[in-house]
């Protein structure tokens, strides 16, 4: 029987791609249009940012099958900017940080996304799952800005229920049509039907007049239908006030969003027994966000939920991200003047829904089998995430870790004595050192040794030792300096060739039994 070539077309490949791009595409729909609403710009800008930064990933990234659009933790780090500068100065931060996602692709930086601990991500999850949480509690106004009550507020909250309920339910009968935008869709019929007298997208996104005049035209339904393909841009971009303005948030969403598209990426390597390329997705990305903000819209980055959806459906290849790409474009050109008629109680209940499958319940759990400080570091970025952002969370966590993580193994270095006896009869004193020698631990090895009271001649075995860095290094060479100045000789032994050449003070005492140097290696560079 003869076997087909590993590079012949596999329709039933293709298929699957195809068919999960759609069902993809569909539960894109109710998320971009939220989480632009999120940021405080019209539904559109969250739509065509997901079929911008959709398309170009899922074309030229490094993860095939990974969905990127429009995504939450971006969206609440947005809606800051909006409300404070307006919605011009959002698509130059846009910009900006597509600028800086190239450079870190550039520079291969996407591979210290290794260095995030498990505390901090779980910190970071349900940190995000809060912040989305607060965000949804302004929701709560009127055209007005006044607090909604009486029957107004009875009404938002019965639909924030019944979106819930229609989410959660519907998969138990079929998965045919995706739940969330089931029920965004059964919701505004229910509105429009009963004549329920209740805020939608198009009372919002007329009194905000944030794009309407901008991208959309005159804020008519005629406005609505689709984008102006126009740069969207401050009058005085090429300014330093401008760049001030701007640079805080673009480096704040460049963290984020480059961290996200890792962290999922990491998650769609272990489900698919495959390795994503993740300095090739940073370039795409920060390509997809240049373009985006170009054009007007909010950019974005992976979405964890989507990516699940497209590779559990079987969509692995990139087929699947670019038919999402196009399908939602066909939607948003067919149902587009439809949008401004979803009752915002409907994507309150989604972002609802959102937050509760966002929080990792399991963390809680999670922690009885921490030890305390990874419980400290966790609880402390989800803190951070709520008070400050999500760049600073993950950032002070992986920070916090570390410093954990060199004071931990700054208590394992020790040393072990042993008396001697030179060829001409003096006596001496060998000390044989062990763990690692670093900037944490070398105010510890010093503190271990006595040049006062120590024998005329003393030996400093490091084979059970590994010098890290040139604090290391300045310890020993401030050690030898301390015995020098008692007039006592000093012998190093089992020193790496490389720190024997970073040694000053101490490279003429070093004494170096090439058969027995186990040569380590660890401390590099002059």
């Amino acid at each position: 029987m003869t076997q087909s070539p590993s590079n012949a077309f596999d329709w039933r490949k293709y298929k699957a791609d195809t068919l999960s791009g759609i069902t993809v595409s569909l539960a894109l729909v109710p998320e971009a249009v939220a989480f632009a609403f999120v940021a405080g710009v019209h539904p559109l800008v969250g739509l065509y940012a997901a079929i911008i930064v959709g398309f170009i990933t899922s074309m030229f990234g490094g993860r095939p099958g990974m969905i990127s659009a429009a995504a939450g933790s971006l969206a609440v780090v947005m809606m800051h900017l909006v409300m404070e500068h307006g919605a011009t100065y959002l698509f130059a931060a846009v910009i900006m940080m597509g600028g800086f996602q190239i450079f870190i692709g550039w520079m291969k930086w996407g591979r210290f996304i290794r260095m995030v601990p498990s505390p901090v991500m779980l910190g970071f999850v349900n940190g995000l799952a809060l912040v989305i949480l607060i965000a949804q509690f302004t929701q709560f106004k009127d055209t007005d800005g006044n607090w909604l009550s009486g029957d107004s507020l009875y009404i938002m909250m019965g639909i924030i229920a019944v979106t819930m309920a229609i989410i959660y339910l519907l998969p138990r009968l079929t998965k045919a049509v995706p739940s969330a935008l089931a029920a965004i869709v059964l919701v505004t019929l229910a509105v429009i039907f009963f004549d329920m007298n209740t805020v939608t997208v198009g009372d919002k996104a007329a009194v905000s007049g944030t794009l309407e005049s901008l991208v959309f035209g005159d804020g008519t339904e005629n406005g609505f239908q689709g984008m102006t393909w126009m740069t969207a841009l401050p009058d005085n971009f090429f300014s330093l006030e401008t760049l001030w303005i701007i640079l805080p948030y673009a480096i704040i969403l460049t963290i984020i969003g480059s961290v996200e598209s890792l962290l999922t990426m990491t998650l769609i390597d272990d489900i698919t027994e495959t390795r994503g390329k993740g300095n090739r997705e940073c370039i795409a990305l920060g390509a997809a966000n240049c373009t985006a903000g170009t054009f007007g819209t909010m950019g974005g980055c992976a979405l964890i939920g989507q990516s699940m959806i497209n590779v559990s459906s079987g969509g692995t290849g990139r087929l699947s991200g670019i038919t999402a790409a196009l399908g939602l474009l066909v939607i948003v050109l067919i149902a587009a003047p439809w949008i401004e008629m979803v009752p915002i109680g409907a994507l309150v209940g989604l972002m609802f829904f959102v937050v509760i499958a966002t929080f990792n319940w399991s963390s809680w759990n999670i922690m009885r089998g921490m030890t305390k400080m990874d419980a400290f570091v966790m609880v402390l970025v989800t803190a951070l995430t709520v008070i400050f952002d999500l760049a600073v969370a993950v950032i002070a966590g992986v920070v916090v870790s570390a410093l954990v993580f060199a004071w931990q193994h700054a208590q394992r270095v020790m040393v072990e004595t042993s008396e001697m006896t030179s060829d001409d009869g003096r006596k001496g004193k060998i000390y044989k050192v062990y763990g690692p020698l670093f900037f944490a631990s070398s105010q510890n090895f010093i503190d271990m040794f006595n040049p006062k009271s120590d024998p005329e001649c003393v030996h400093i075995d490091f084979q059970h030792s590994r010098v890290y860095d040139h604090t290391g290094v300045e310890a020993i060479d401030s050690l030898t300096k301390k015995y020098k100045a008692e007039g006592k000789k000093i012998v190093l032994k089992h020193l790496s060739p490389e720190c024997q050449n970073l040694l000053d003070e101490a490279r003429d005492l070093v004494e170096v039994n090439v058969s027995e140097d186990p040569h380590y290696h660890v401390s590099l560079g002059k």
